[in-house]
This record gives structure tokens, sequence and C-alpha cells, in this order.
């Protein structure tokens, strides 16, 4: 069919539509000339083959890490259990409808934070040799439910929705397989999936909270898979049109369309539809009001007055020695040259005590004199230190010193100056964290939010509880008893316990900004001991 008379069949369909309950806002789709690729006598060259985990905004993604552009805010409460899960969106329709672009009006029109956009293209299946034969003829039907893994797919989204960091599969469409790498995800206020099948299996569908099917014309989505499978992946026109023609158009048929009568919302022309897009940033958004997590910091600050240290805290022993170096740090006449000397021997003093609470097995060896030495080994897979950074970043120097290559991860946490709540900025951990031992350092601890937001995160890297060491030079009680009550398997070291904290949460006597005063930088009028770049718990 020439586009000239594909044009004239979509302006007389246009004109014989009636009405839908949600109207289109945006304007016409505009002529079929703009939406077909360009005739060329070679092939457009190829501009994405892989699928996209789609998460911007908030994250960068790099070769070596992943920055959070805005800020994670706490998925659970103060006792360490987890809040109301994250609100699923999921977005259904045939292929090329403008589900993507939908997602993107709303996320747009949400203007929250943290969005996590799922697509259901990066879940499909390792194609077996045969079927890579088919693939490579266009034989092969990628639009059947059976070309998806689901078993992979839901288990992604369940993790995803209890705000569990997950890794996401890449699916390269010019070999039909994974790449090695896998995108890692962080769980977010609002997740958007969207995927053809979106709607075609039941454990999905009960993790949905709402249900949209994006309804566009057959040929306009014939025009856009042209367009896409042309100038994006290096296929050829005929190729196209007959894998249309043979899968995409019946299995829309059978197995997707019928699926429409399942949604909540069912929105016309798709992305240009903004009477639709706002009506359901409205739900939304009540619902995440619903769904808010309010940090009461006076009721996390009075819980667990006058009650006993927990046995889970260790404290240096309060040797002379200790005491001297306590007495300089904390003295504001100190120079920084001094603070941060001492600071450093109390470091190591506290790396080394830390380290004799990891597991060990006796291990013998042979001396140089020919004889058997028993002694002691780690018993366990690897050793990672993770900083909270700013100030726990002085510490990694104490634990390369005693521990010879060991990984080292970074977490940034600040607070939000508009809530109080603590928000997750940076992650960055080594690679199978979740074998190992975490030593996880921080210089202060007031309140412990920050540590128990930091200590979440490696639990939900899936570190288990029992194998994460809380180190600190300096902690209040306050903080002790929060960590401890929330997380009753971490062990907790210190190099002292001060009593009180203020109304500023700074702790008192205390030790002032550590950051500032190790690094020679200014602190903010409203400064927290736990310090950041900003004030956070």
């Amino acid at each position: 069919m020439s586009a000239i008379s594909m044009e004239g069949r979509l302006a007389k369909r246009s004109s014989e539509e009636k009405p839908s309950p949600m109207s289109n806002s945006g304007g016409s789709e505009g002529s079929l000339d703009r939406l077909l690729p360009s005739v060329s006598t070679g092939l457009s060259p190829r501009k994405r083959t892989t699928s996209q985990c789609k998460s911007e905004p908030p994250l960068l993604r790099t070769s070596k890490r992943t920055i959070y552009t805005a800020g994670r805010p706490p998925w659970y409460n103060e006792h360490g259990t987890q809040s109301k899960e994250a609100f699923v969106i999921g977005l259904c329709g045939g292929s090329a409808s403008g589900k993507t672009t939908v997602a993107r009006k709303i996320i747009e029109a949400l203007d929250v934070p943290w969005v996590v956009l799922l697509s259901m293209d990066s879940f499909y299946k390792v194609l077996s040799e045969d079927e890579q034969t088919l693939a490579a003829s266009n034989d092969y039907n990628f639009d059947h439910p059976d070309a998806f893994d689901f078993d992979l797919l839901t288990h992604t989204l369940r993790k995803l929705k209890q705000g569990k960091s997950v890794k996401i599969p890449v699916y390269d469409f010019t070999t039909h397989g994974r790449q090695k790498e896998w995108k890692t995800v962080y769980g977010a206020s609002v997740i958007i999936f969207e995927g053809i099948m979106a709607f075609a299996d039941k454990q999905l569908l009960q993790l949905l909270d709402m249900k949209i099917f994006v309804d566009t014309d057959s040929d306009i989505r014939l025009v856009r898979r042209l367009r896409r499978d042309i100038t994006e992946r290096g296929r050829d026109i005929e190729g196209v049109i007959k894998q249309y023609n043979k899968f995409v158009k019946p299995a829309f048929e059978q197995y997707i369309e019928p699926t429409m009568r399942l949604a909540d919302i069912v929105v016309p022309r798709g992305g240009g539809n903004m009477v639709a897009i706002d009506l359901i940033v409205q739900h939304v958004h009540s619902q995440l009001e619903e769904r808010k997590l309010r940090w009461d910091m006076a009721a996390l600050a009075s819980a667990h007055q006058a009650q006993p240290l927990p046995q889970t805290l260790s404290v240096l022993e309060s040797t002379p020695q200790v005491r001297g170096m306590h007495t300089i740090i904390r003295n504001k006449e100190t120079s920084r040259d001094e603070f941060i000397f001492y600071s450093k021997r109390l470091m190591r003093l506290l790396i080394e005590r830390a380290l004799s609470f990891l597991p060990s097995q006796v291990h013998v060896v042979q001396t140089p004199q020919g004889e058997d030495y028993e002694g002691r080994t780690f018993h366990g897979k690897r050793i990672t230190g993770v900083s909270i950074l700013r100030a726990g970043e002085t510490m990694e120097p104490a634990l390369r010193a005693v521990c010879k290559d060991v990984r080292i991860g970074k977490i940034l946490i600040q607070t939000n100056q508009d809530t109080g709540e603590p928000e997750l900025h940076y992650l960055r951990l080594p690679k199978d964290i979740s074998e190992d031992h975490v030593i996880l350092m921080d210089c202060t601890v007031s309140t412990g939010a920050a540590a128990m937001m930091a200590v979440r995160v490696l639990l939900d890297h899936d570190v288990q509880e029992d194998k994460i060491l809380l180190v600190s030079l300096l902690m209040a009680e306050m903080g002790v008893h929060s960590v401890a009550y929330a997380f009753p398997q971490v062990k907790i070291i210190t190099t002292a316990v001060d009593k009180k904290v203020n109304d500023l949460f700074h702790i008192i006597p205390g030790i002032g900004n550590f950051g500032d005063r190790y690094f020679g930088t200014d602190a903010p009028p409203d400064w927290s001991d736990e310090d950041m770049d900003e004030p956070a718990y």
C-alpha cells in the first residue's frame, strides 16, 4: 500500500471516528510522510539494537558506577521494616502503539524525584540455534507470550516493588540474546512497566496497582514499526512487513487486544492524549500521598530512653591512650594536622577491633623450625568495606592497611531539607557483595537514620544482616539504640558512646562536624554530626 493511499484511509477513518470518553487534547498524528522512514539505496545506520531499561530520570549510568541524580527516599520505617510498597503502573498496548511515549509523559507530569521505567523488551528469552535461524529470516514469533521470560520478569518486578535492587538483562536484537553485563536498578516511588504482554500473566497482574491500555490505530502502529525496525534495528522493509502480517497482527488480535478489558483506563491515540494523562497523574499523586513515609525524629529520639545499651554494641576499652586521643580530637583548639593524625590512630585501632568479630577457624601451619603452629584464619569468602560518604571515606585507608586487597564500596546519604528525611543519592557497591562480610564505616552516628538507611541498602543487595559490622569513631546512645532495634543482628563497634543529642541532633559533648574538621571545610549553620556534603542524620 502506498503512503498516499494509507494517508487517505487514515484521514477518512479519523473523520468517521466517534469521540472517546478521553479525547485527544494533543492534536492529530500528522502526515504519514513524516512518520515513514526515508527511502535510500542502503540500510539506515543502526541507532539502537538493545533493549532499554529506561530509568532516567533519575539514574545516570557509566561503565563503572550508578549515580542517583535525585534522592531516593527511605522505603522503610524507623524500625527498619518495610513501609508501603512502590506504586506500579502497567502499560499495555500493541507494538509501536506509543506505550513508551505515554510513560514518559506520565513521568514528566508526575514530577516526582524517583521513577523507574521497566521495559518488557528486556525480558525476551535467549534463542536456541534453531530459533536464531528462524529469527534471521523473520520467521520467529517475538509477539507470542512464549517469547518472554515471565518467571524472571515477575521476580524482578516483585523485588522492585519491594524497594530492592535488581539486575535487568540487556537484550540484543541483532544477536537475539542477552548481553553479558546486566543493568542494576533500584526500586522507586513509582514503577512504570510497559510491554505488549504486560497484562498476559496472572502473577504480573497482581503486582500492578494501575493498568493502562494504549489504544492506537493499526495503520499508525505499522508505520511506526516500519520506521523503528528499519532505522533502529537495521532491518529491511520486506522483512518487517512479512513479520507484521505473519506474527504481529495475529498476535495483537489473539493475545493483546483481548486484555484491554482488564485495563483500568484506556488511552486512545497515545502520548498526545493529555486529558487522559492528566487524570492518570492525579490518581497517582493521591496514591503517593497516602503511601508517603514521614519520619518522626522526635519519636525515634525518645523510643529507647533509659534502656540499657544493646549486647550487639562493642566499645573500645577506654585505656589512657584511647582517652588521650579522644581528648585531642574533641578539643576545638586542636589543629587540623593533629586532628587528622590522632583520628587516623583511632581509626586503625577501631578497624583492628572490628576484625576480631569476623568468623575464624583453626588453621595449622609449619614454622621455619619445622614445628606445627595452631593458629586461626578468616572463615568467609571476602571482606568488603563500605563507607558512608563523606566522612566514612576517611576510614578507608585504615581498613586497607590491615586488609590486603579489600574491596571498597561507597554510599552517599543526605537529608532532604524540605521533608527532613534521609535520601540515597549515590551508590557504588562491588559485585557479588551478597556473599561478603561487610564493614560499614561512618565516623559519627547521632540519630542513626543514615546508618539505618545504609544497612537497609546492604540488605536489599542480599547481604546477610549478621555479616554486617557498623564501625564508627563516635556514637550517641540514641543512634546505637536505633540501629540495634531495627537490625538486631548487626554488630556495632565504636571507640566511645556519648549520652546526649541536642535539639539539632548534634552529639553532646561530641566532636563537632568531623568531615569539616578533617577536610578543612566550613560547616553550615545547621550541620549535623553524621556529616555529608549537606546536613544529614
